[in-house]
This record gives structure tokens, C-alpha cells and sequence, in this order.
């Protein structure tokens, strides 16, 4: 216990913001209006965000603010500019997803700490040195790991000089973060850019296990388990809640305040936890920390548990059922706390001010004497403060360009801005026409500003040069490959000469040599590993990179990427790692020596076109596959068609392999399947077919994928493959009357992501 925890609380506004600050939050994150994955929290401006950072360093509070979105290529103008601006505040760090923009903050704003988001489904040991090569100083941990994993993770950050962070209260995703796409594949809102439509907390038809909520899980909190996560050596506790209010936010930070205070000043753990009950809550779950994912995990409701809990609280008490009365006395006496609770945060904060700072010019000189310009600078919490500059010429007698209120007013404008109000310019010391080179004056201005920032270099403004689009490797035609997951469809090698990537299972047991011999025997097949690799799954998949070294791999998982890099193994980024912008790509060329990407399905033509390609680099898009929503640790069977087992054990992984669907109350359908030795994943009834894309961006692309893996499928019946193969190969080759009959191959199909984008 001899490091010290960070507690980070959530902003999402002003009044949240100043509450967490109150209640003793160590760092506070929060997000402008654009550019941050909570679109539905109110957010600040930037000028209330400077005044945030002032507020907060009062208080020995640290201010990170969220760009924790997929940056488009278009975007990366305004991108910059806000940039610009920030690089000159004292803002304590940026939590970013996007490998595009970790690449500019590296490259081109060395001094802003960058910390990765838990978009970036962060859960092997591999990814921390890939993160800090491209810059990150610490890296938020998945929510789904336990605590042997968390540790080994912590482990390794400390090895690598990086910090790491962890969820310890609030709400769970049932989906892997960063990799959920629930609405994304249907009208364009997608986790990705902070438009979550919450697709997981939806009423659904009742399933066959009597659930209408079938996707719903509890809150998190590790409250109790503090202890333990100390000793696993994880630098920061942090609280999810961006959407909730100031008197949530105040009641969470302060119970763990005082719970974290009171552990390390008695060894014990002295709150109860009752105050986070008084407050939104879906009851609350450790059991993503502890390892033990059970059906206790989720609730069939998705709205505040708080009258429940007290409810129940009280009947447990009685060891009774409680009247309709009690109920509502429960009801009334909850409401009146809450009241309480919101009108004495609310009090509390009132005087807290991030009003900007007044700033009052007075300008002094006489004939033969330098010209000094005071600054005083006022605000409602620390005395005034004055700073004084002087030129290094002295005032002359002028009759012509003599230094005035205009004058003054025109080169010191640009000290009225998000951080001060120029209240006033005063030159009642000042002699009537004087002057001095007006060079000197802009550089009093810069001298000015230097110390109105606290003496910190003023950071010059950073214009991004414009990107080299080079020519594809091969001119000639678009190449076609193709994607198997059974160890039978190796017969299709004989059947194309197109590249074959073979899908390497998310599990597997212990020690497994298997796919080394694979591969082995069958050197034309391109390895291609999944999105997520925990653990033990993490180290075979790194056995079967290290003892096969194939020529190539395809790679969703940056841990593997990391691995392949280091051992001169050439890859190619795959479709998860969700890229959609040139700066990405120079990402993992400059820093991984990576051969080519996989361009994200999410974006639509315009906001593809216009993307880069590096010099050497291939571009690839997939263009005929089952529409992911999500994928998940826990278990989709349990509270959909019901599962006889009451928690996930060790063979569920290996050997489950269901598939069922869940039906909305509009009517739609999605499919739930269980490869075994993969994650339970939800799918989009349709599969995604794309030939549209062959006619507008043929240019563009090197090559285009189709997935015949029949994951997602359910209990469809799939195409007939090397009809599939034979067919596209025809349309890549430019016979565009093949469309209409591989619509008919594949009557329930949509490609509504390419034209609705995000």
C-alpha cells in the first residue's frame, strides 16, 4: 500500500464537475461538445473548460478531457485547431481511442499526457507496449477482467512505465467496449462516436426464460474490493457516469473518498455502501472483478433499482412481506433524501466560480523611459495577482504611429479569450505621443502572455501538412480473399488463388500446439487472430504467432500486432481495429511496420474516399459478412432461451456452441450465436453485402474480403461456397451481371452502413 490510488471522477457538466471536485476526486474527466463518446451528457464549452482546470488546480484536482471517438478524415482540421488551443492550457491529459489521433498528439503535441481509452478494449499484456509506443502514458483496463488478470496487467504497465486504471463503480456494458455496434449497422449511431443507443438496455418479447430485458446487467462496483485492487497495483479507481448529475456524482465520489481514506488510514474497510443505493443504481455486481459470471449478473429492469433495494432492505429486516402502505412511505421517505441529497450538493457548490479571470491593462510610460504594461489580474477565489513587463527600447517623441488606446487595443485583443475578460486598457500614465517599434509591442504581448500562462512556453499553432496519396501496389485489378474458419473449407484452397485468411478461435485450452501444426502443413493459409485474446488465450495465440512466424498475418488484436512487429512478421490490421482515417494508418506503419489495413465497415463512401494510403500500403474492405452488434464475456443463452448451468465455467467457452434470437418490440430480429471456443456474439439478421463499393472506389481499394465462416448464420442455410468464390471473383474481374445473382444467393442482405456512415 505505499503507492497512492487515484479516485477519477465523471463530469458530465459544470455543476457535476465542481461536485466531484468537492467530494474530493483526485482528477475529474470530462468532454467538449464534439469529439467525445458521451453525446447524450450535457458537456462544456471551452472557455467554461479553461475555467474548470483553474477551478480544479485549487484544489489539487487534475482535469482530463475525453477525444475518445473514431476521428474522420475530414475532421482532422477542427481537430487540430481545438488542439492548438488546449496545448496551451495546463490541462492535465487526453483520453483518446482513436490510433489516428494518438499519432498527431505524439508527433506533433508532445506535451499533452495521453491517456487510452477503454475503447480501446485493452485486456492482454501485449497491448500496454503497443499503446505506449504510440504514446499513452496509462491505459484504462476492459471492465470485464478479474482480478488475476488486472494484476498481471498492472504488472506489466509498471514494467513499461505506464499507468493503469480501472472501473470501479457504475454502468456495465454487457459488449466489449469499442467493439459494440448494436445501431451503428443500422441508422449510424455507434459507441464509436459516442451515440450508444443502449440497444443492451431495451425492452425485447419475452424470451423463453421470461425475461423482457434479456440483455440488461447490474451497475458495477468494486467498493469492497478496494483492498484487493490496491495489491494488484492498479494506479486509478475510476467512476463511470458522464450522463448523471451533480448530486450522484458528489454521493459516489464521497463514499469512495471516505472509503479509500479509511482504508489506508486503518486497514479496514469502515462505509457501508448504503449511500450508493440513495442514488440511480441496477443493484450492483463485482462479478466481471471476482471471475464468476453468473445469471445474478443481470436485472430485469434497466431504470433506478433504489426503491427496490429499500424495499427489499426492509422486508429483510422484518423477515415479512410490507404492505402497500410501507411501499409508499419507502417511496416518499427515498424522494425526500434524494431532495436533501441534490439541495445540499447544490449548496455546496454554489460559490465554486469558473468564471474567467478579469484582466485590467495599465499602460505606463514617459519620454526616455521603457514602456511598461502592468497586468492585474482578479477572480472570485484568489487575491489579485499583478504582472509587470517592460520594453527594452525607450519611448520617443513621434509625431506619427504614436501609441494610443487603438493602438494598444489592436495587438493585446488576443488576451481577451477563453481564459480572461479584458476588462480594460488604462493610460492615464501614459504620455501622449510616444512610441516605440511596434515589433516590441507584439513581442511585450508574447512576454505578457508567457506569464499570464503560469510561465509556460507558448506552444506555436500546429498545421497539419498535407498527406502524399500513393498509388495501389498492383494497378492492374482488385485482389479477391477470403475468410474460413473451419479446418475443412482448407479444400477451397484448391479451388482460387485468392488469399485465404484461416479465423483463429478467441479460446482455447491450456497449452493448446494444435494450429502450430496447422499452419504448418498448410503454409499457404494467412493466420487471422481475433479482436479479443484474455489471458491464457492470449499467451496461445502468441505461441502460435512465435513457433509458426508466417510470411503474413491479419491481425484485429493490437496485442498480437505489437508481437508480430517485434518479430519482423508482416501484418495487416484487421476490420475490428476500427480504422477510418489516414493518420491510423501512418500510425501502424511508422511505429508496427504494418502492411495494410482493413478499412471500417462503420464509414460510408464520402468519408472513405478521401483517406490516404502510405507509401507500399495496402488497403482492404470486406465486402460480403455477418453483421456484428456485439460480443460479450457473459452469457446470452441465460436470459434469453435459459441455460442449465447458473454461471459460466471454464468448458462454456470450448464447447458451447447455441444459437437463438431475441426479437425487439418493433419487430426486428437479431441473432444470438456460440462458435465454440468463441465469445457469445449477437448479430444483425442480414448479412452485409457490399458491391456497390467495387464500382465507386475500385481505385482505392488493393483487395476485398469475403467472410464464408457461416458465424452468425444461426440456423440459416448458407450459400454454397465455391459458388460464393467463383461469382465474386467474376464481379471483381469487372462482370457486374453477376450482382444480381449473388443478391439471389443471398436474399436477406443489406448495405445500408455504407451509405448511412457515422
Amino acid at each position: 500500500m505505499d503507492h497512492k490510488i487515484e479516485l477519477l471522477a465523471p463530469g458530465g457538466d459544470v455543476d457535476a464537475i465542481k461536485a466531484a471536485i468537492i467530494a474530493g476526486a483526485d482528477a475529474v474527466y470530462c468532454g467538449l461538445d464534439t469529439f467525445n463518446a458521451r453525446n447524450r451528457a450535457s458537456n462544456i464549452s471551452f472557455e467554461q473548460l479553461v475555467g474548470i482546470i483553474r477551478l480544479a488546480h485549487q484544489y489539487q484536482c487534475e482535469i482530463f478531457l475525453t477525444l475518445n471517438i473514431v476521428i474522420l478524415e475530414h475532421e482532422f482540421k477542427s481537430l487540430t485547431k481545438l488542439l492548438n488551443k488546449l496545448v496551451n492550457t495546463t490541462l492535465d491529459g487526453v483520453i483518446v481511442q482513436d490510433l489516428g489521433l494518438l499519432y498527431i498528439l505524439r508527433k506533433h503535441y508532445p506535451t499533452l499526457d495521453i491517456h487510452a481509452s477503454t475503447q480501446l478494449t485493452t485486456h492482454n499484456v501485449g497491448q500496454i507496449p503497443f499503446l505506449k509506443k504510440l504514446g499513452a502514458s496509462r491505459v484504462n483496463l476492459s471492465r470485464e477482467l478479474n482480478l488475476r488478470e488486472i494484476t498481471a496487467m498492472a504488472k506489466v504497465g509498471h514494467e513499461n512505465d505506464v499507468l493503469t486504471e480501472v472501473f470501479v463503480h457504475g454502468s456495465l456494458c454487457v459488449a466489449f467496449s469499442g467493439l459494440c455496434y448494436s445501431t451503428s449497422a443500422s441508422v449510424g449511431n455507434s459507441g464509436n462516436r459516442g451515440r450508444c443507443s443502449q440497444a443492451c438496455r431495451e425492452e425485447y418479447e419475452t424470451t423463453e426464460s421470461g425475461n423482457n430485458f434479456p440483455l440488461n446487467i447490474k451497475d458495477n462496483s468494486a467498493f469492497f474490493d478496494l483492498p484487493a485492487l490496491i495489491d494488484a497495483g492498479v494506479h486509478s479507481f475510476k467512476i463511470e457516469g458522464r450522463i448523471k448529475g451533480a448530486s450522484y456524482v458528489h454521493t459516489v465520489v464521497d463514499s469512495f473518498r471516505k472509503q479509500i481514506d479509511g482504508y489506508f488510514k486503518t486497514g479496514e474497510l469502515l462505509e457501508n455502501g448504503e449511500r450508493l443505493y440513495k442514488v440511480f443504481n441496477r443493484d450492483f455486481s463485482n462479478a466481471f472483478l471476482r471471475g464468476d459470471l453468473n445469471q445474478s449478473m443481470f436485472i430485469d429492469n434497466p431504470r433506478d433499482n433504489s426503491k427496490n433495494h429499500a424495499v427489499e432492505k426492509l422486508s429483510s429486516n422484518k423477515g415479512e412481506a410490507i404492505s402497500v402502505v410501507q411501499i409508499h412511505d419507502i417511496e416518499q421517505n427515498l424522494s425526500d433524501e434524494k431532495s436533501a441529497i441534490q439541495a445540499s450538493v447544490f449548496d455546496k457548490i454554489k460559490y465554486l466560480s469558473i468564471e474567467k479571470q478579469q484582466l485590467t491593462l495599465h499602460i505606463i510610460g514617459s519620454e526616455g523611459q521603457p514602456l511598461q504594461i502592468k497586468a492585474i489580474v482578479e477572480d472570485t477565489v484568489q487575491a489579485a495577482q499583478t504582472h509587470l513587463v517592460q520594453s527594452t527600447s525607450l519611448l520617443a517623441k513621434t509625431a506619427n504611429n504614436a501609441i494610443d488606446q487603438s493602438a494598444i487595443e489592436k495587438r493585446f485583443k488576443s488576451l481577451n479569450n477563453g481564459h480572461f475578460y479584458l476588462s480594460g486598457i488604462n493610460l492615464d500614465r501614459f504620455e501622449h505621443g510616444l512610441s516605440i517599434p511596434f515589433k516590441e509591442l507584439t513581442l511585450l504581448k508574447n512576454t505578457l502572455l508567457h506569464a499570464l500562462n503560469n510561465h509556460q512556453t507558448i506552444h506555436p499553432e500546429v498545421e497539419l501538412p498535407a498527406l502524399a496519396n500513393h498509388e495501389k501496389v498492383n494497378k492492374e485489378n482488385n485482389e479477391l480473399s477470403i475468410l474460413i474458419s473451419d479446418i475443412a473449407d482448407v479444400s477451397l484452397l484448391a479451388e482460387t488463388n485468392a488469399d485465404i485468411y484461416f479465423k483463429l478461435p478467441d479460446a482455447y485450452k491450456r497449452g493448446c500446439v494444435k494450429y502450430v501444426d496447422f499452419f504448418k502443413e498448410n503454409p499457404r493459409l494467412i493466420p487471422w487472430f481475433p479482436s479479443v485474446l484474455i489471458g491464457k488465450d492470449y499467451d496461445v495465440a502468441l505461441n502460435i504467432l512465435e513457433q509458426v512466424q508466417p510470411p503474413l498475418i491479419v491481425t484485429n488484436n493490437t496485442g498480437i500486432a505489437n508481437r508480430a512487429s517485434e518479430l519482423g512478421v508482416e501484418w495487416i490490421a484487421g476490420p475490428f481495429l476500427n480504422t477510418t482515417n489516414s493518420y491510423a494508418l501512418l500510425a501502424m506503419k511508422e511505429n508496427f511496420n504494418c502492411r495494410g489495413a482493413f478499412i471500417s465497415n462503420e464509414i460510408n463512401h464520402k468519408q472513405i474516399k478521401n483517406i490516404a494510403r502510405p507509401e507500399g500500403f495496402k488497403l482492404f474492405y470486406s465486402i460480403y459478412h455477418p453483421i456484428l452488434l456485439m460480443a460479450s464475456r457473459q452469457c446470452f443463452f441465460q436470459q434469453s432461451v435459459g441455460c442449465e448451468k447458473p454461471r459460466i465455467d471454464n468448458g462454456c467457452m470450448l464447447s458451447c456452441d447455441k444459437s437463438t434470437s431475441i426479437t425487439n418490440l418493433k419487430g426486428e430480429s437479431f441473432a444470438i450465436d456460440k462458435q465454440k471456443a468463441g465469445y457469445p456474439s449477437i448479430y444483425n439478421q442480414d448479412q452485409f453485402l457490399n458491391m456497390d463499393i467495387i464500382r465507386d472506389l475500385a481505385t482505392l481499394f488493393d483487395g476485398f474480403m469475403i467472410d464464408l465462416t457461416n458465424i452468425g448464420a444461426g440456423d440459416k442455410t448458407s450459400p454454397d461456397k465455391n459458388v460464393l468464390i467463383q461469382q465474386f471473383e467474376q464481379l471483381l474481374q469487372g462482370d457486374s451481371s453477376f450482382e444480381s445473382s449473388l443478391h439471389a444467393l443471398v436474399p436477406e442482405s443489406t448495405n445500408v452502413q455504407y451509405y448511412n456512415g457515422l
